[in-house]
């Protein structure tokens, strides 16, 4: 059954190629699917489009409906082009010719639209509390760990002494950003397609503004036009957020592959969260964070992919965007999964001790005998030089002291601050 339906019969391969994996991707649309067509009939009664009987009636086996997707035994069969003909089919063989009215006054471009808006909606709130989990994780670290030192690297060589609490604390920080992104996204997605039709309206007089308030949402989409111009911007708004979210996770897996090597040996991890070599029998090899890794860099192509199918479209729909909803979904489910992986072993990380004990760090303190210098009354380049010659003739004994003050140092991590600012973004 098609929506479009005119009496004749589509040529198999036509039909394959154009509603591709469609149904599949659309049973995670299913429910937000029958709350819009609650929300829609509704307005339609507001408006007498429907009398009280037809309302009762269609309320009545939209909610049927909605009950076999809580209980996952809703299909799409092979002879249904999308959810939104199989709801409708099953509509009608429940409740009669009142069914064939809940069409009026949409079309499938807003009412996938408004499936998607929801969709995104929801979704960025899960992967919101996943990154709010992930978060508290990275500050308990933090906090435990403060007072343990390791070097910190610059161009790959020791350049100063940072600390597991700084390392943990930055990337909790840094998820404050990404949050920011999620935020926008959502913003985006918070706003009423609904009565846009094919993108011109109706002339139908709907109440827009109910549907609105009906299905939760901050704003309306004033513009009909504007409303068919989101498709494709919903989901590369959508995609910059994951990219950003993936950056963050990826950057992260690299340290942790690095650090777990026998050459710097600072953490590890538990056997049973490794893995093994066919050949080498003392190997414990970080996959977990190598496949995360890999993954995530893939996310951060997400925005380079949408932009290629959508950025020569004009205004109005094209079935291009078709393809997008496989790569939105698909990218959110791994995106989800890589958070609450990474989140999993950091409850295991063990972190390693007096690792700056050994002599090769020594010069991790260079800036300190410096600075000391300068508060002496040296001049900054007199302070660098003398300590230089030092480095140079080999007579240079580093005080290996944490002297670090400032915000957000060594010293000073300020990590109720940056709760309160992860809090202020997140709420």
């Amino acid at each position: 059954m098609k929506l479009w339906e005119k009496g004749y019969t589509i040529n198999n391969i036509v039909e394959r190629f154009t509603v591709g994996n469609d149904r599949d991707l659309d049973l995670k649309l299913a429910k937000h699917e029958i709350n819009g067509s609650i929300a829609h009939a509704k307005m339609l009664h507001k408006i007498s489009v429907l009398n009280d009987l037809e309302l009762r009636d269609i309320l009545f086996g939209l909610n049927k409906i909605k009950q076999t997707i809580e209980n996952k035994t809703f299909t799409i069969e092979d002879k249904f082009e999308d959810i939104h003909s199989k709801v409708e089919f099953e509509l009608v063989q429940l409740i009669g010719e009142s069914g064939k009215k809940i069409h009026t006054a949409r079309s499938r471009n807003d009412q996938v639209l408004l499936d998607l808006h929801l969709y995104v909606k929801e979704e960025i709130s899960t992967i919101k509390l996943l990154v709010k989990t992930l978060f508290d994780t990275f500050i308990c670290l933090s906090e435990k760990h403060k007072s343990i030192l390791m070097p910190g690297y610059s161009h790959l060589q020791i350049a100063m002494p940072s600390s597991f609490g700084l390392w943990f604390s930055g990337y909790a920080e840094s998820l404050i950003d990404d949050l920011i992104l999620l935020n926008a996204a959502q913003h985006i997605s918070n706003q009423n397609p609904l009565g846009s039709g094919a993108g011109y309206g109706t002339s139908l007089p709907i109440d827009r503004t109910m549907t609105t308030k009906i299905l939760g949402f901050e704003d309306l989409k004033y513009s009909v036009v504007a409303a068919q111009l989101s498709r494709g911007k919903l989901e590369k708004t959508t995609a910059f957020s994951i990219s950003s979210l993936a950056y963050t996770l990826s950057k992260f897996s690299s340290d942790i592959c690095l650090y777990m090597s026998q050459n710097f040996n600072f953490i590890s991890f538990p056997k049973e969260l490794t893995t093994g070599s066919s050949i080498m029998p003392h190997k414990q090899n970080p996959d977990v964070f190598e496949i995360m890794r890999a993954k995530c860099n893939q996310l951060q192509n997400m925005p380079a992919e949408i932009t290629l199918i959508t950025n020569n479209l004009t205004s109005g729909y094209h079935r291009d965007f078709q393809i997008l909803k496989g790569i939105l979904m698909n990218s959110i489910d791994v995106l989800k999964d890589n958070l609450e992986v990474c989140n999993f072993m950091l409850q295991h990380v063990i972190v390693k001790d007096s690792i700056l004990d050994d002599p090769i760090y020594d010069y991790l303190f260079s800036v300190e005998e410096v600075n000391k210098y300068v508060l002496k009354g040296y001049t900054f380049r007199d302070a660098y030089q003398k300590i230089s010659k030092e480095i140079l003739d080999g007579s240079f004994i580093p005080e290996k002291n944490n002297s670090y003050t400032h915000e957000g140092s060594i010293g000073n991590l300020c990590l109720d601050k940056i709760r309160l600012k992860f809090q202020k973004h997140y709420s």
